[in-house]
């Protein structure tokens, strides 16, 4: 039996290996997600463009203006001479931010007496609006500890903010686990999907079934292949965030191999329950991309957090396997925990694939009727 399947195997492997297409599905498209995701879709902010009303003029503005673009994330574009000109930047898209620095800013930054530096954002994009904010009004208070005497004000509290598990907000981290979700799931899904109902549209799988093979031994010998060559690219993949993102496993190696192997599974019976379910290939496809492909890459909380989605979004978001892989990743590489603290995550994948497995040989059953 074991020779039959093993056949089966590396038959379906060589058929594999001879197509050019799901070759490049297979490494190419994992390769362009990391380095797409890695490189290009990032919520850091590098050289954003501010303009500056400076009524003060005086050797600290200039030096407060000059702390701002020697960060990084600020680059002036703009200084302006008047308010009227503020909201020109914001309309023609060319400017981020605009900081409004007081009149007599040397002397009110030495006495404490009440000065206020205004920042004003472009609400029309939230999410980078808050964001600058936030690196503004860090950047401007850094400012005044060093050049302004902050203790002497019985009423200003100093404020610490540590980031734990990445201190320096690289978007990297959260992206490198939201692809490894991605990935295992297109590959182990979609392709699964996609050469069951291949071998259904072309009329194979009925010579499959009237021969001597078991449809078990048939169903693992399609799934096989797929399976290790997702495990090629997970390795793959960390390996890459390790040595050009620098993203780190401080967690158990073997663990999160465990984990990906439960995934990989999870992910399987998925495929195999959708080509049960579709007749072409073309089929297959739609199911895949509309059933798995952008609720995991939109409710996962892959790239938006699940929690400030509506109640209806965050049910359905619940329903992915990929969230809670997501989390368990998350948990291993960043957070360096162990089985203790994943265990939820984990029994969820675990009922999620013996149920999606019954459903899968139950529907197997009644197309074979």
């Amino acid at each position: 039996m074991f020779k039959v399947f093993w056949a089966f195997v590396k038959k379906e492997t060589y058929h594999i290996l001879r197509d050019k297409r799901t070759l490049l599905i297979l490494f190419g498209m994992p390769l362009a997600q990391i380095l797409i995701f890695g490189f290009a879709v990032t919520n850091e902010f590098k050289n954003a463009a501010i303009d500056v009303l400076d009524h003060s003029k005086d050797q600290e503005s200039k030096q407060l203006i000059q702390q701002m673009q020697s960060s990084g994330y600020f680059k002036l574009h703009n200084l302006l001479k008047s308010e009227d000109e503020m909201e020109a930047g914001f309309k023609n898209g060319d400017t981020k931010l605009v900081m409004v620095i007081p009149a007599n800013f040397s002397s009110a930054l030495y006495s404490n007496t009440g000065m206020k530096i205004q920042i004003i954002a472009d609400g029309s994009d939230p999410n980078n609006a808050n964001t600058l904010v936030q690196y503004a009004n860090q950047m401007i208070h850094r400012f005044q500890e060093q050049k302004g005497d902050l203790s002497s004000n019985p009423y200003k509290i100093p404020i610490e903010t540590r980031m734990l598990y990445n201190p320096q907000l690289r978007s990297s981290y959260n992206f490198v686990p939201g692809t490894i979700a991605l990935i295992l799931l297109i590959i182990s899904a979609m392709l699964t999907s996609l050469t069951i109902a291949k071998e259904k549209e072309t009329g194979t799988m009925e010579i499959l079934l009237v021969s001597p093979l078991h449809p078990l031994i048939i169903i693992l010998g399609k799934v096989t292949p797929y399976a290790v060559l997702s495990f090629v690219d997970v390795i793959l993949v960390l390996l890459i965030g390790y040595f050009i993102f620098d993203v780190p496993v401080v967690g158990s190696l073997i663990l999160l191999l465990i984990m990906s192997a439960l995934y990989v599974i999870t992910a399987l019976s998925l495929g195999t329950l959708i080509s049960t379910a579709s007749k072409t290939q073309q089929d297959a496809m739609m199911r895949s991309l509309m059933g798995l492909m952008l609720p995991s890459m939109i409710l996962s909380g892959f790239i938006f957090p699940l929690t400030s989605m509506p109640l209806v979004l965050q049910v359905l978001g619940h329903l992915i396997p990929a969230t809670y892989f997501i989390e368990i990743l998350k948990g291993i590489m960043l957070r360096g925990v162990g089985l203790e603290f994943i265990w939820k995550p984990f029994l969820i994948l675990v009922f999620m694939t013996v149920v999606l497995l019954l459903l899968t040989w139950k529907n197997f059953k009644i197309r074979l009727q």
